[in-house]
C-alpha cells in the first residue's frame, strides 16, 4: 500500500518513515510539514493512507482532512494525535478520518493502524474516545437515544463489532456472514441513524454501548 506521513516535525518524520518501511506491505511514496504539501502529494500519487498530524503550520490537520477526503474519498486519513488535542480530533473525524494514533504508540501498533485503516477498519483508541464521544454527544444529544431503537439485534451487533475497529471481513467472520452483508447493513444503518460514514457509527456506537 502506498503512504504519506504528515508531521512538521522533521525528526518525527524520519523517525515514523523508518518504522512504518520496514514493514513490506507499506511503501512511503511521500513525507510533507503541513497539510497543503499533503495535499499536492495525494495529486502526485495515488495515496491509499496518509498518516496525519494535526497541529502544523500553513495548514492543520483537520483542515487537510476536510480537502484531502473531499478530492480523494477513497484514500484512508489516519491522524496523530496527544491527549490534549481532542477538539482537534473531533474535527478531524468529522472530516472523515477514520481514527487516530497516539503518539507515543508502539512501532506495532502504528503498523497495525495502519493497515487497520486501509482495509476499512475504523481506530479509535478507548483512552482518548471518551473526550471525543462526549464532544459528539453533544451535538447530537436530541436524537441519538432515539434512534438506537431502530436497530436490529443483528444491526446492534455490526455496530458494537465496529465501535472495537473491526473491519468487514472480521464483522462476517464473527457474525458468520459474507461481507457484502456486513456491507449492506453498515449502508441500511448509516440511514436509520442519519450518520455519514463508519468513523461517525463507530463513535455513535461507543457512546451509546452498542
Amino acid at each position: 500500500m502506498k503512504i504519506i506521513i504528515v508531521d512538521d516535525q522533521n525528526i518525527m518524520l524520519q523517525g515514523l518513515s523508518m518504522i512504518v518501511s520496514k514493514d513490506e506491505d507499506i511503501e512511503v511514496v511521500g513525507l510533507a510539514s503541513n497539510g497543503e504539501e499533503a495535499l499536492s502529494l495525494c495529486a502526485r500519487h495515488k495515496v491509499e493512507v496518509v498518516l496525519m498530524d494535526i497541529r502544523m503550520p500553513v495548514m492543520n490537520g483537520v483542515e487537510a482532512t476536510k480537502l484531502i477526503k473531499g478530492q480523494y474519498p477513497e484514500t484512508k486519513v489516519l491522524i496523530l494525535t496527544t491527549f490534549n488535542d481532542d477538539e482537534f480530533i473531533f474535527g478531524s473525524l468529522q472530516n472523515g478520518a477514520s481514527g487516530y494514533l497516539l503518539k507515543d504508540a508502539s512501532p506495532s501498533e502504528i503498523i497495525q493502524g495502519i493497515k487497520t485503516v486501509h482495509e476499512g477498519g475504523t481506530l479509535i483508541n478507548p483512552e482518548v474516545a471518551t473526550k471525543v464521544v462526549r464532544r459528539l454527544s453533544e451535538v447530537k444529544k436530541a436524537t441519538v437515544d432515539e434512534r438506537t431503537k431502530t436497530l436490529t439485534q443483528r444491526e446492534e451487533d455490526i455496530c458494537h463489532y465496529l465501535g472495537e475497529g473491526l473491519n468487514n471481513k472480521e464483522i462476517g467472520e464473527n457474525l458468520y456472514i459474507s461481507e457484502g452483508t456486513v456491507k449492506n447493513n453498515i449502508t441500511r444503518i448509516l440511514d436509520k441513524l442519519n450518520l455519514r460514514d463508519r468513523t461517525q457509527l463507530a463513535l455513535f456506537s461507543v457512546k451509546n454501548n452498542l
